[in-house]
């Protein structure tokens, strides 16, 4: 599995004009996931991306994790994160998951983030999607399972 995580002050996501989710302070978790990929592997990136200390303290050090500051999680499938621009110029998305198979695991992800006591938001799967968000630093972190 693949995160690129944003830390935010505020988020949010639409489909067709219609907020299906929304963040104030926290993280847009942009998720793409890999044919190899299992409930165990959701179940780790979940708690690392919860146990992160990424989040400014009192004296504007990266010392806090999400639940320490009360951040939530906005979080979005991205197949296109398993981009292969290696030849040519247009990508392609071999290395991605079935979406059967990366919509299960991208909501097992979100149920284990939310049993950690951490408000989750959702995209919509599979919906083409409208992503706003504010960049809090800008702070930016790509996380891949492949790399644990």
């Amino acid at each position: 599995m693949r995160a690129l995580l944003q830390r935010v002050s505020r988020a949010e996501v639409r489909v067709a004009d219609e907020r299906v989710g929304a963040i104030g302070r926290g993280l847009l978790v942009l998720l793409g996931v890999a044919p190899e990929d299992d409930e165990a592997t959701a179940d780790a990136l979940a708690r690392r991306i919860v146990e992160l200390r990424i989040h400014e303290d009192a004296d504007g050090r990266t010392n806090l994790a999400l639940g320490e500051v009360g951040g939530s999680v906005l979080a979005v499938s991205q197949f296109t994160l398993y981009a292969d621009t290696r030849r040519g110029r247009r990508p392609g998305f071999t290395g991605a998951a079935s979406p059967s198979h990366a919509e299960a695991l991208y909501r097992r992800l979100c149920l284990t983030l939310e049993a950690t006591g951490t408000h989750v938001e959702r995209g919509r799967f599979g919906a083409s999607m409208a992503v706003e968000l504010v960049n809090d630093g800008p702070f930016t972190i790509w996380l891949d399972s492949a790399d644990r």
